[in-house]
């Protein structure tokens, strides 16, 4: 299986540039960590991103909570992403038909697509969202994640709804590159092609101790995310900067999570 490769072996599964150079990342800066920065401000939000870009591979953001969004907002985070070696993920969840994500991720206020890596998307309109996305994504050689999965209580992203995700996925595989999930789906339909595939898998709720936080959210911990379910890439957000130092908790989940990686891999230290 994939997954038990190194990150760097799986990087030539991949034709996607994004996909490619995230590999790269979690290699180069042994991580796998990606900040959720769930801030209503741009001066949060760049603080954050400063502090805690020499630790991470993915800035995850929702460019649309900020309440003084400019365009010198991913001017800078574009440049700090640049510095310390990180793709942005703007946490957009497209929803809608192919004609109208279009537009909404090449143009409007925010224009994600110019400045986002990655972005994801629900299946709930059908396979048209992949198609419409990908017309503005893939010349600019941007990544796209389908929500499989979500990790609050009573999602109805489950069963079939997960199932015909990955189906999609591996229709379109120069644009779709993975999956925020919170396990690895390909077992659960045989792939007809009969070619080695790989996917990334981005999990959110991941917490060192927490098991919820009252609206839902549901937490496991780096080593079951990444060890027991095969999972890639754990997002943090409030475990990060919710309170105590931000780059010493940055720091515990990133080793949490590559060691984890490295137990799975079979490299363990």
């Amino acid at each position: 299986m994939s997954h038990l490769k190194p990150y760097g072996e799986r990087a030539k599964l991949h034709t996607n540039p994004s996909a490619q150079r995230l590999f790269a990342l979690m290699e180069e800066k042994k991580s796998n960590l990606s900040a959720s920065v769930d801030v209503t401000t741009k001066a949060e939000l760049l603080r954050i991103a400063a502090a805690l870009g020499p630790y991470i591979v993915v800035l995850k953001t929702h460019i649309d909570i900020l309440s003084d969004f400019d365009n010198d907002t991913v001017v800078q985070l574009s440049s700090l992403a640049q510095q310390h070696n990180f793709l942005i993920f703007e946490d957009r969840k497209f929803a809608d038909i192919g004609n109208t994500v279009k537009l909404q991720y090449s143009s409007g206020v925010h224009k994600i697509a110019s400045w986002s890596h990655i972005t994801n998307a629900h299946i709930v309109p059908g396979e048209g969202i992949v198609k419409g996305l990908a017309e503005v994504g893939v010349p600019l050689e941007r990544a796209l994640l389908l929500l499989a999965e979500m990790s609050s209580a009573g999602s109805l992203a489950t069963g079939e709804y997960t199932l015909e995700a990955l189906r999609i996925a591996r229709r379109n595989r120069n644009f779709c590159v993975g999956f925020i999930g919170q396990r690895r789906l390909e077992t659960l339909i045989p792939n007809e092609s009969g070619e080695e595939e790989d996917f990334i898998y981005m999990t959110p709720g991941v917490g060192l101790t927490s098991k919820g936080d009252g609206m839902g959210q549901q937490y496991r911990t780096p080593r079951e995310v990444i060890l027991d379910s095969g999972c890639d890439v754990i997002i943090v957000g409030r475990g990060i900067y919710g309170s105590g130092d931000i780059v010493e908790n940055a720091k515990t989940y990133q080793k949490a999570g590559w060691d984890a990686y490295l137990e799975r891999i079979g490299q363990k230290q």
